[in-house]
C-alpha cells in the first residue's frame, strides 16, 4: 500500500445516524465528533431515521430510549430487517443496569447514559463499527494473499 492510499483509508469518513427528538443531544454528539472521521446524520424520529436509511448506510446508530413515533425497541426491530443492519446503540438519562440487560438481551449492542461523554462515546461508537465491520466483512469469503 502506498502513502496515497493510506492517507486515503485513514481519512476516510464514515457514516453515523443518530435518532433524537432532542436538540441538545445532535449538537453534544457533533461536538464529540468534529475532530473524528465520522459524519454525523440527523433524524428526530423512527420515521425520518429510516427514510435516511433506505438510500444510506450507517453502520452505527445511536437513538434515544423514546422517541416520537416508537421507542429504541421498534427501531432494532426495523433494523433487523435490513441486509446489513447497523450496531444499535441506546442513550437514556435513566440508563441502568435493567436498560442495559435489556438492550442487550433484545440485539442492540451497548447503552450511552445522557449528558453524552466524550471518551465513552468516542469508545463505544469505535467498537460498535469495529464489531459491524467484522461481522460484514467477516460474513464475505476472504481474499486470498500471497
Amino acid at each position: 500500500m502506498n502513502t496515497q492510499d493510506t492517507q486515503s483509508v485513514s481519512q476516510k469518513t464514515i457514516d453515523l445516524l443518530l435518532i433524537s427528538p432532542f436538540d441538545e443531544d445532535h449538537q453534544r454528539l457533533r461536538d464529540i465528533l468534529r475532530h473524528s472521521n465520522w459524519r454525523q446524520h440527523d433524524a428526530r424520529s423512527e420515521r425520518d431515521a429510516f427514510d435516511f436509511l433506505q438510500a444510506n448506510v450507517a453502520p452505527v446508530v445511536i437513538c434515544e430510549q423514546e422517541l416520537p413515533d416508537g421507542n429504541w425497541k421498534d427501531v432494532l426491530a426495523r433494523l433487523g430487517k435490513m441486509q446489513c443492519p447497523p450496531m444499535l446503540v441506546v442513550t437514556s438519562r435513566l440508563a441502568d443496569d435493567r436498560l442495559w440487560s435489556e438492550v442487550l438481551h433484545f440485539g442492540g449492542y451497548n447503552v450511552l447514559a445522557k449528558p453524552l461523554h466524550l471518551k465513552e462515546v468516542v469508545h463505544v461508537v469505535a467498537q460498535a463499527w469495529i464489531g459491524w465491520k467484522y461481522r460484514w466483512e467477516g460474513a464475505q469469503p476472504a481474499a486470498l494473499t500471497a
